[in-house]
């Protein structure tokens, strides 16, 4: 049976995709070519404010593609029309439009834009120009999130905000990744971001949130920025802010794509011959001799190697997957009032069947002047989303089912039992329509409401209020021919669980010039969040009729069990913060929060967290500011205190548990202690001091910024032993130390920007991060049981090192270990002759040594071209492949490995051994090099110039194709034929997860 890599069949797909792109848009090109009117000739010179000659200014006819640029003296010549306009830019300028006319001769100076450096970004509670920031902060502008077809708001920070480690593994629909900003800090705590939106705190996560409302996100990094936030903004914050209405003329905005995905390096598996070789070797005696087929094998084993049938079970069950977005928009606005409002539509169908995705949002964004000081405004979506296979996924037994097994009847039926082993049911059984349902439903409204008054000249008050509604309905069935149930009846569940998060905030905040050239803003926050969240669920067996499925448990045989149960917890705040600014030149920020939270102990609910940052902008100095390539320079340092109580609620109070007893001759229940209180559990708290610099270079050509920080977190939240005597085993308390030190930077170059006819410019973000355990429990000493170790990171692969296989000759000295030729032979790290536990060595962890991406985009008159690389280096992956699916024992199918026989000693993985389920040692043969670089994204399109695009009734028509992931580049791929590496911290590699994708995209983006 020949098989066929996937990955080795996508590339001509994708060479026709790009093919049939260009030539369509080629077409276009020459057509809109002919169309040109007759011209004159237009020369002249261009300067700037601060020079009378300008080279490499583009030139370019307003709405075509005709262009040139200035050359080395500033000059340039131009065919135009009359009645055409010339538009003339450069990097760090202004641009300038003049009509040509009768002119001949047109002269032309620009000014500085200083605006590139004064662009706003958001901060908590406000907004700040970009050289006054003292914090770090970094932004994703909507461009950047446009440039891929996304599903959630986190994908978009991957490999584009230095410090910021976006880890999802596989390719499920609905999946969200996880985001850690500069390492974990916390065992027991959350070590997620808090996620604003619009300046509401969100309780129940952003994956309703569509992406293509986003007009930047601005992620907080430092004590200083996020301080303001106090016990939430431990792990950092990020601020999504969405898009507004903006004054002018009503506009309407129409995206959609469509696209196809395939699997990505699908790890091999043994086909039948395969593993008939296996299992034979598997049944090879001492004497070297192996026992004929007819006591190797059952009766539909032998039937199929005489047939010569062999069913590749993962194959066959992957589909080609599809996403569809469609999104309809609409923004505009007068002196008063400003709209905005969308429509989004987007489904993503799984490469696995039952595996899909659909969410509907619909936004609504309003702002009305109410009065001359009085303003009101409404940032809110509705969302609706279906997610079915959440926590489905047959592969699994796909992976482990015997490829010389019977799959169907003769008849063409499925056939449950393919083969004869007791455990086993066929994977396609599960796929059968209605077989199996896992099914969530859910329905969110988020209101962000704001009210501000200008009481004064330069007083403001902002009232918040944000409610935030989540229902979800998840419902489960299990039908009688799947591997679950495997025969037995039906069974059901269905989970509601419902969530009102609300916050209501007060902003106080007062800005001031003194003295000409001296700033002051002083803010004054008020907040409180309160949750409750509650939920039910019940569990049945015997569904009288699977039609039924989860829809009417009652009437089943036998209920399995029924919960329910409430939470709820507030936090309380008030935060104050002072910036100040002499002569833009030297800046100071300095803020104190006090948190008070329901989750802790009575002695310690309040927490205080203050933090300072202060500034140099060294460009506005006169030694500095007389250097023309320095464009801004600026020097930060900040120090701070944040909090952390992400733990569950009632963890601090002593809570009782049901407990079966007899009463006489009857059974009862009681009530007993089930937890231990701690009234004096704290805030866990992580300082942090930051030195950063801020800069531009050669008029805007080269931006960006450097990082270095140091975060320390003490009082850890932890569960920590306690003797049996006490009669409990765990209480939550504050022990132990952390730290995670790193540096990282972002630079942006404008490679070049000659005219309209060329342009390139190149983003670049990297970032190393140490994580490490600083004192335990017991101080500065390992706690090996729990695999924590002093000055690593809070998880580690702690394991026996392999060194190979032992060989024929080396029998003596594998029988002194205990072991024979042909299994894997164990570094004897203390050279006492024994293997065992003290043996065991730490082989490294998920934490990536180096992190990074960088983004190129071109543009060539109407083409625009992007291609997103990230990589992720240094960390190490343990794959359940290799243990899990390479039992080498001949039962379950194996993937395909070069084992060892006594005719093939390789040094790589063991012979196998049908007296033992899975090899000895086996967990040493799990551990790889995670490393990888991917090609994230390819992206080309076409903008339709301005007058065609108005003949079409339009005022902008871009057509785009793009390919994302078309490319993964990793040793665990190439020389170990595995799949994609990417995983979360954890380092471990399912069989459970779905495959990675490459898909191909195309796309419209319309404006009327």
């Amino acid at each position: 049976m020949k098989k066929i890599r996937l990955s080795s069949t996508a590339g001509s797909f994708k060479t026709r995709v790009w093919q049939f792109t260009l030539a369509s848009s080629s077409v276009v090109l020459l057509f809109l070519l002919a169309s040109l009117q007759s011209v004159a000739q237009v020369t002249g010179t261009v300067g700037g404010d601060d020079t009378p000659e300008l080279p490499g200014v583009s030139v370019v006819v307003k709405g075509t593609t005709i262009g040139t640029t200035t050359d080395i003296n500033g000059k340039y010549s131009i065919a135009a029309p009359s009645n055409s306009t010339l538009t003339f830019s450069f990097v760090g300028y202004l641009p300038q439009e003049v009509v040509v006319g009768n002119q001949s001769v047109i002269n032309v100076t620009l000014n500085t834009d200083a605006a590139a450096l004064e662009e706003v970004v958001v901060v908590g509670y406000g907004t700040v120009r970009k050289s006054q920031l003292t914090g770090a902060i970094s932004t994703v502008k909507a461009k950047d999130i446009t440039d891929l077809p996304i599903e959630n708001t986190q994908q978009a920070l991957q490999g584009r905000i230095a410090g910021v480690d976006v880890m999802q593994a596989g390719s499920k629909p609905g999946t969200e990744p996880r985001v850690v900003i500069r390492g974990r800090r916390s065992f027991g705590a959350s070590n997620d971001p808090l996620y604003v939106l619009d300046g509401i705190p969100l309780a129940t996560g952003t994956g309703d949130i569509n992406p293509n409302d986003i007009a930047s996100m601005e992620v907080l990094k430092d004590a200083s920025a996020t301080a303001i936030y106090g016990a939430r903004g431990a792990n950092g914050v990020v601020l999504i802010t969405s898009k507004r209405g903006t004054k002018g003329k009503p506009v309407v905005y129409y995206d959609a794509y469509f696209g196809v995905s395939k699997a990505h390096d699908i790890i091999d598996l043994m086909d039948g011959d395969q593993f008939a070789n296996t299992k034979r070797e598997a049944y090879r005696q001492a004497d070297g001799t192996i026992p004929n087929d007819d006591l190797i094998f059952t009766a539909v084993e032998l039937e199929s190697i005489a047939l010569g049938r062999s069913t590749d079970y993962l194959d066959d069950m992957l589909q080609t997957g599809t996403k569809m977005n469609h999104q309809i928009g609409f923004a505009g606005g007068n002196d008063r009032s400003q709209f905005y409002m969308s429509l989004n539509y987007y489904k993503d169908n799984g490469i696995i069947p039952n595996q899909d995705y659909n969410r509907n949002v619909l936004r609504v964004n309003l702002d009305h002047q109410v009065t001359k000081n009085i303003k009101i405004g409404l940032s809110s979506f509705m969302n609706y989303s279906i997610r079915n296979g959440e926590n489905f996924n047959p592969l699994g037994g796909a992976y482990r089912e015997n490829p010389l097994g019977q799959p169907y009847n003769e008849d063409g039926t499925l056939n449950f039992l393919p083969t004869e082993d007791g455990l086993r049911s066929n994977p396609f059984s599960e796929l059968v329509d209605g077989a199996v349902v896992n099914q969530r439903k859910s329905n969110r409204i988020f209101a962000g409401i704001y009210a501000e008054w200008d009481i004064l000249k330069n007083l403001k008050y902002r009232f918040n209020f944000g409610p935030d509604i989540r229902n979800d309905k998840y419902d489960n069935f299990l039908g009688t021919f799947t591997n679950a149930v495997r025969l037995g009846p039906p069974r059901a569940s269905t989970l509601n669980t419902d969530v009102f998060n609300y916050t209501v905030e007060n902003i106080l905040s007062y800005d001031k010039e003194l003295l000409g050239n001296h700033k002051l803003n002083i803010t004054g926050v008020q907040s409180l969040q309160r949750d409750h969240t509650e939920f039910n669920s019940v569990s049945v067996e015997g569904i009288p009729s699977e039609t039924q499925q989860y829809n009417s448990v009652g009437t089943a045989t036998t209920i399995l069990g029924v919960e329910s149960g409430l939470s709820e917890w507030t936090i309380l705040s008030y935060m104050a913060r002072v910036n100040y600014g002499i002569n833009d030149k030297y800046l100071l920020t300095a803020s104190m929060r006090a948190d008070g939270a329901s989750r802790f102990g009575a002695n310690t609910k309040w927490g205080y967290f203050p933090a300072v940052a202060v500034a140099w902008n060294m460009s506005e100095e006169s030694f500095i500011k007389n250097i023309p390539a320095i464009d801004l320079m600026k020097f930060r340092v900040s120090y701070g205190s944040i909090g952390n109580q992400g733990i569950d609620p009632y963890q601090t109070q002593g809570l009782l548990t049901q407990t079966a007893y007899n009463f006489g001759n009857n059974a009862a229940f009681g009530y007993a202690p089930g937890t231990i209180g701690n009234p004096d559990l704290k805030w866990e708290t992580s300082t942090t001091a930051n030195v950063g610099l801020d800069f531009s270079l050669f008029s805007g050509r080269v931006y960006g910024s450097l990082e270095y920080y140091n975060t320390n977190t003490s009082d850890l939240l932890l569960s920590r032993n306690l003797p049996t005597s006490t009669g409990f085993s765990l209480v939550t308390t504050n022990v132990g130390k952390t730290r995670n030190s790193g540096f990282e930077g972002t630079i942006s170059t404008v490679n070049v920007s000659k005219s309209n006819s060329f342009k390139w410019s190149t983003d670049f973000t990297f970032f190393t991060n140490k994580e490490e355990i600083v004192e335990l429990a017991n101080g500065k000493v390992d706690d090996v049981g729990n695999g924590w170790f002093i000055g690593q990171p809070l998880s580690v692969i702690y394991d026996y090192e392999q060194q190979g296989i032992w060989q024929t000759n080396e029998a003596d000295l594998a029988a002194s270990y205990g072991g024979v030729p042909g299994e894997v032979r164990i570094v004897d790290q203390n050279n006492d002759g024994a293997i065992n536990s003290d043996d065991r060595v730490i082989q490294g962890s998920g934490v990536p040594k180096f992190s990074g991406g960088i983004t190129n985009r071109l543009k060539y008159k109407n083409w625009d071209f992007s291609a997103f690389v990230y990589a992720r280096l240094g960390q190490t992956i343990r794959s359940s492949f290799h243990t899990s699916y390479n039992t080498l024992f001949g039962r379950y199918n194996n993937i395909d490995v070069d084992y060892w026989t006594p005719t093939n000693p390789v040094n790589t993985f063991p012979k196998p051994n049908q007296n033992q389920e899975s090899p000895k040692w086996n967990s040493s043969l799990n551990i790889f090099d995670g490393s990888f670089v991917k090609v994230r994204n390819i992206n080309l399109g076409y903008n339709f110039a301005e007058a065609a695009a108005k003949k079409l009734g339009m005022q902008s028509l871009r057509l785009y194709t793009s390919i994302q992931q078309p490319f993964i580049f990793s040793s665990f791929i190439s020389k170990y034929s595995g799949s994609d590496p990417e995983t979360d911290f954890d380092a471990s590699l399912s069989g459970n997860v779905t495959p990675s994708t490459w898909s191909a995209t195309f796309g419209l983006n319309v404006k009327f």
